[in-house]
């Protein structure tokens, strides 16, 4: 088996051992309203239908395949074909990294899909978190059912990518600043609509669209069915929102709607933006920023569809829930100029979210 070695570093923000690290606990303020409801009437059919769904389609971490081997160097060469949008740093003769050769790329395209299995880990403990937040705070008792369903979902997710990581890889990148401040904001706005918005829809939607991205790239059996299964529970808790948030938006009026338009937008930027993997670079000896600089300096087609493809399970939901035209259209005219508005006509997951689950017997 080929392993990828890495030098130590003084710096705790990219050193991937989690036992050299000294802060491991991040602390927030919460503001949040805890709802309690004597109405135990079941009155919302599709939460009812998710929620039987959600307790067909339980898993067992512990069955996966874990006694396979992974084989670092074939992963590095199927996750090579993710690389392709970076084309231009290895051919363009003012790259920062022009001199860098096949073994460099290789090790790169290893460190880039456990930096992005990383930050899988780091958005699935944001996504219990919040998940947990919402069982308290949501304000109808077949939303609290679901949402329990769900927090136990996360907890499997969070299980299985950190053992994939500890196990299988060299080891775990810190969470990106840019996921790190949209969880932040996400949990302590304190409005439980928000926090479905931000996790549910945005950061579960993106997250989707990636698991499925690297689902379909790697040939790796383990990663492949951890995917999977990840993805069938993924699909149910966006639908979760998109059920949730549709009912309380037809509700709010122009003003409330904006400022959550405005609050996806946000959140859409701040999510592309994980993805530009500074530490990867920092940690492969490249300088990040000139990296950074160099990519925003040239046309990319193969970086463009990457970062858009990831919103194409986002903006059909937006869609669904009425965000993209409400008011003046604000939102569309948002997405267009950042280049995702080409998936509002795609499948919203309230429609496809039964045919995504890998686990549920048939007929259930």
């Amino acid at each position: 088996m080929t392993t990828f070695e890495t030098e130590p570093t003084a710096d705790p923000y990219v050193v991937r051992d989690p036992a050299l690290v000294d802060a491991i606990v991040h602390e927030l303020d919460l503001h949040s309203d805890v709802l309690f409801t004597w109405d135990y009437e079941r009155s919302r059919t599709a939460l009812v239908k998710l929620y039987e769904k959600a307790k067909t389609s339980q898993w067992n971490g512990n069955d996966l395949p874990w006694h396979l081997e992974v084989d670092q160097e074939k992963v590095a060469a199927d996750s090579a074909a993710q690389n392709e949008r970076f084309n231009v740093m290895q051919t363009d003769p003012e790259s920062p990294l022009r001199s860098w050769g096949e073994k460099e790329w290789l090790k790169a395209s290893a460190e880039i899909q456990t930096a992005m299995l990383s930050q899988f880990l780091h958005g699935e403990q944001g996504a219990l978190i919040c998940t947990g937040l919402i069982t308290a705070t949501v304000p109808w008792i077949d939303a609290k059912y679901y949402a329990a369903t769900q927090v136990m979902d996360e907890a499997r997710h969070v299980e299985v990518f950190a053992r994939y990581l500890q196990e299988k890889t060299n080891g775990m990148y810190p969470i990106n600043p840019n996921l790190g401040s949209l969880l932040d904001d996400i949990i302590v706005d304190g409005r439980w609509d928000i926090t479905y918005l931000g996790m549910q829809i945005m950061v579960e939607g993106l997250a989707l669209a990636a698991f499925g991205f690297m689902h379909m790239l790697t040939t790796e059996p383990l990663l492949k069915q951890l995917l999977r299964y990840v993805m069938s529970d993924e699909a149910r808790h966006v639908a979760f929102g998109v059920l949730s948030l549709k009912e309380f938006y037809e509700g709010l009026d122009a003003a409330e709607i904006r400022e959550r338009q405005e609050f996806a937008f946000e959140a859409a930027v701040r999510l592309q933006q994980r993805f530009m993997f500074h530490d990867v670079w920092e940690r492969l000896g490249a300088d990040p920023k000139a990296v950074h600089e160099f990519m925003l300096s040239r046309p990319n087609p193969g970086q463009e569809m990457f970062q858009s493809i990831l919103f194409s399970k986002i903006v059909p939901n937006a869609k669904k829930l009425g965000l993209l035209d409400a008011g003046d259209g604000w939102l569309r005219t948002k997405f267009t100029e950042i280049g995702i508005i080409q998936y509002e006509d795609w499948v919203d997951t309230t429609d496809e979210y039964a045919s995504l689950d890998a686990v549920a017997p048939p007929g259930a």
